[in-house]
């Protein structure tokens, strides 16, 4: 039987959603092994002077625990 573990972290891009998705996803792999799938949860980006200045992902990360 496996065990799946999941957690909530927030990342953020100054180049877009993908990339934010992807940076959660690498800071998280540093130290967690057997990730499985990642769900992103929210979106949101920051304006700063009418463009948008960054891009922030809410994600779920799921992995199976040995």
């Amino acid at each position: 039987m496996s065990v799946v573990k999941v957690i909530e972290v927030i990342a953020s891009s100054t180049v877009g959603f993908d990339d934010a998705v992807k940076q959660a996803v690498k800071e998280v792999s540093k130290t967690v092994k057997n990730i499985d799938s990642v769900w992103v949860k929210d979106m949101k980006a920051h304006v700063k002077d009418n463009e948008i200045s960054t891009y922030g992902v809410v994600c779920k990360v799921s992995f199976r625990v040995e």
